[in-house]
């Protein structure tokens, strides 16, 4: 049996980070469809090919992912990367699975306006539109996959039913607090004595003691965003471009088309980038494989003042995919003890 607090390392050697790179590399450069289709990749390529972990445990990351802030596949990309090779291992999952649409959107930023003036808005738009109809049959191949594991019976089903009901007619504001709210609640009530599946041990991969070093590191990062927006800006610098785009990461709950209008409001409300190029941008994101959060990449580059030109809207891009990105490793290295479970006896 593992408690929390043992070292088993001997018994669950870390794997090397290039494996756990070059797998979500190959995941960044194929997993199209948005965030639900992301988790059925990492289903098949990670759980049934490669044997990571089992589907249990990959619910149980889902589930955590889904009830807190953030984008829940780089979230699960994390925590993957973590269990797989410790620390180095998340960031190698992140890095791979956010480098090919990162990539992507710098080179669209660069060059959105001889694109522009080369295709007709029609055809841009019919494009992406044909893009996008390929993305829905693999959401919806991606549900029917994920049901068998997460919803195998009529109650559970029930729920899915009841949460998709509260996102057709509940505020947009306030559903994923509703969902949760009532499905843990609901949870409580129908499966507290029912058996559960008995729990593979997991390796404590981190100590605590860079949880709560994360968690502090988020919280005076936050807090000195937030003191930032008091100093007066005639044009976006690297520092105020970075702590713009870490308050939204920070804030949005929901994932990544959640945080699309704090996006908006952060780059075109004060004029740095104009709302056409901001509609381009996200349609290009929809049509490209890994996170829709690389959007900020294309955004941070397009923010890069033209009346400086020693600075790279390159180091635009990356200030800003960094800082959108940032809170979400905090969080989940102050969230992987609670991966550490005792095994239980059959």
């Amino acid at each position: 049996m593992t408690f929390p607090g043992e070292n088993n390392s001997t018994e669950n050697p870390r794997a090397p980070v290039l494996e756990v790179f070059l797998a979500f590399l190959r995941l960044g450069c194929t997993s199209f469809g948005g965030p639900i289709a992301h988790l059925s990749y990492f289903q098949r390529e990670l759980v049934e090919r490669r044997k990571w972990c089992s589907s249990n445990t990959l619910a149980e990351i889902i589930a955590l992912a889904q009830s807190l802030p953030g984008p829940a596949s780089s979230q699960v990309s994390f925590a993957l990367g973590i269990l797989r090779a410790g620390l180095p291992g998340g960031l190698a999952a992140w890095l791979g699975f956010t480098l090919p649409s990162a990539i992507l959107m710098l080179t669209f930023a660069l060059a959105i306006e001889s694109l522009s003036s080369t295709l007709s808005a029609e055809r841009w738009q019919g494009a992406l539109h044909g893009l996008q109809l390929v993305a829905v049959a693999v959401i919806a191949q991606a549900i029917l996959s994920m049901r068998r594991t997460l919803a195998p019976d009529l109650i559970r089903v029930a729920f899915a039913l009841l949460a998709a009901a509260l996102v057709l007619f509940v505020p947009v504001s306030y559903v994923t607090l509703i969902a949760i709210a009532v499905a843990g609640s609901a949870g409580l009530l129908l499966f507290q004595n029912r058996p559960q599946p008995a729990f593979e041990p997991l390796p404590r991969l981190l100590p605590k003691s860079t949880g709560i070093a994360a968690a502090s590191l988020f919280v005076a990062l936050l807090l000195l965003s937030a003191v930032l927006t008091f100093i007066p800006a005639t044009r976006p610098g690297p520092l105020a471009v970075f702590s713009a785009f870490y308050r939204a990461g920070a804030l949005v709950f929901g994932g990544g088309h959640v945080v699309l209008p704090l996006l908006q409001n952060t780059v075109v409300a004060p004029g740095w980038v104009t709302l056409q190029s901001f509609l381009s941008g996200y349609g290009a994101a929809q049509a490209l494989p890994g996170p829709l959060f690389s959007f900020a990449a294309y955004l941070g580059a397009l923010t890069h003042p033209a009346a400086t030109p020693s600075a790279s809207p390159i180091l635009y891009g990356v200030l800003a995919l960094i800082g959108l990105f940032a809170p979400r490793p905090a969080r989940d290295r102050c969230r992987a003890p609670l991966l550490v479970r005792p095994a239980r006896q059959p």
